[in-house]
């Protein structure tokens, strides 16, 4: 896919680290003018070194309407109209829903499904005048299935399903498609956080614990970075315009 997002402007959440990055490297490798958001600017400025010929950045939180106005000004000033959105952005966490309180579910579904509103909000404008956009949410299994003591993650993704859903209704005629990819357990620095934590609060190993989460994918493995980045740049790319409101589960095999 070589060049087949040349002259297209992306822009890219939770691009500071792991997946998003990783799908920052792919997009701009197939011609497209990135741009890269998350709050730390530090993560930020790692990653876009790591583009051949750099890539712009702006710092947001993406649960603020306003920082999220303020960063798509400087993102359309540096690289023009977005017509590539990837709401990356996420915050996983698991808690027994009886040990939850009113600010951990809060938080949850702000990172994980508000934040996807306020993005999409804020592009669609703009997409819809171009007759031309590229939607892509990144969910996860937790979007399809549940998980014991994920509750508020698990309805945060399934709400971003069901945003995908509705809204590539709505946009269908407009040359707008939206889709969403759902990462079972993915081999990043958050997996490999949540190893470390399992460990530390039960009396198994870290490798015990990996087996734990690697046991959920049939083929015994945890997921690439670059697995889901090639999936969300075919969704982006050429001869895709017919895939419209799809959740593709990019699990191994992971039932549903």
């Amino acid at each position: 896919m070589t060049q087949s997002l040349a002259g297209r402007h992306a822009l890219i959440t939770g691009a500071g680290r792991g997946i998003g990055a990783e799908i920052a490297r792919s997009l701009a490798a197939a011609g497209a003018r990135v741009t890269l958001l998350a709050r730390s600017a530090d993560q930020l400025a790692q990653v876009a070194a790591s583009i051949p010929g750099g890539a712009a950045t702006v710092v947001a939180d993406v649960t603020d309407p306003e920082q999220v106005g303020r960063a798509l000004l400087e993102a359309r000033a540096a690289a023009g109209e977005i017509q590539v959105l990837v709401n990356n952005a996420g915050k996983p966490a698991s808690r027994a829903i009886a040990k939850s309180d009113e600010h951990f579910w809060r938080d949850i579904v702000a990172v994980n499904l508000d934040g996807v509103y306020h993005m999409t909000r804020a592009v669609i404008p703009g997409m819809l005048a171009g007759e031309w956009g590229r939607i892509v949410n990144v969910a996860s299994t937790a979007g399809l299935r549940g998980y014991a003591y994920c509750t508020a993650y698990c309805a945060a993704k399934h709400g971003v399903i069901g945003l995908t859903r509705a809204l590539a209704l709505e946009v269908a005629k407009s040359g707008v498609t939206v889709n969403a990819v759902c990462p079972g357990y993915t081999d990043t620095g958050v997996v490999r956080d949540a190893i470390r934590n399992i460990s530390g609060k039960t009396a198994r190993s870290e490798a015990e614990a990996r087996e734990t989460l690697v046991s959920f994918n049939p083929q015994q493995r945890l997921v690439t970075p670059a697995e889901v980045a090639n999936a969300v740049l075919w969704l982006c790319a050429p001869g895709s315009e017919s895939v419209n409101g799809q959740s593709i589960a990019i699990a191994g095999g992971e039932v549903m």
